[in-house]
């Protein structure tokens, strides 16, 4: 082949450029140049997620307030992990009281080594007062956190919503279901950091 004759120090790239011609009813209309660039190089080394469940297990800790919504997210993701291969022996759901109580209960999990990756799930719908606001920064905060101190996956499937509404539509209606999206992101995760 022609790169046989390319001494090695040269391997590495090449740009070449290749002319072609448009034509209509055998008029010439403009020549056009392309671009491309080959390289021999070793290219970067890239890990991704599977969304398999593989050997991993999961724990899914749910609020019971707010129950008619967390009931049908965690629906959600006990259907997607089975769908893509957990048994349910690699599946523990624990259910808390409130939203706040999540972190608590996933931080303990996590630091179980039971588990590949915790789903957090619950639902905090704005009412007349400030209440809101505070359960939403408390939770948020206390997820990722759970995520820095234990380098367990901990996947936020909290819904914050201002409606009743909002929340239902999060929760297998119009807007799909929180709790797949998070089943699957705890997935990926899972066997990403299996390959780290």
């Amino acid at each position: 082949m022609l790169l046989g004759n390319v001494p090695e120090a040269n391997k590495i790239s090449m740009t070449f450029t290749v002319s072609s011609y448009k034509m209509l009813r055998g008029i010439l209309l403009s020549p056009t140049k392309k671009k491309f660039f080959w390289s021999t190089k070793k290219m970067v080394q890239e890990f991704k997620g599977q969304l398999s469940a593989g050997k991993n297990k999961f724990a899914i800790v749910v609020s019971r307030f707010n129950e008619f919504v967390t009931h049908k997210l965690l629906d959600g993701a006990i259907d997607c992990l089975q769908r893509h291969g957990a048994g349910e022996d690699q599946i523990a759901v624990i259910w808390v009281p409130g939203t706040i109580e999540i972190t608590v209960a996933a931080k303990k999990a996590a630091e179980s080594g039971n588990f590949s990756a915790v789903l957090c799930l619950g639902a905090v719908i704005r009412g007349s007062t400030s209440h809101y606001d505070y359960v939403c920064q408390q939770i948020s905060r206390g997820v990722g956190q759970i995520n820095y101190d234990t380098g367990v996956p901990a996947i936020f499937g909290i819904l914050t919503c201002d409606t009743i509404e909002q929340a239902i539509e999060r929760a297998g209606t119009k807007q799909g279901n929180a709790g797949v999206n998070a089943a699957m992101a705890a997935m990926e995760m899972a066997d990403l950091l299996g390959k780290l």
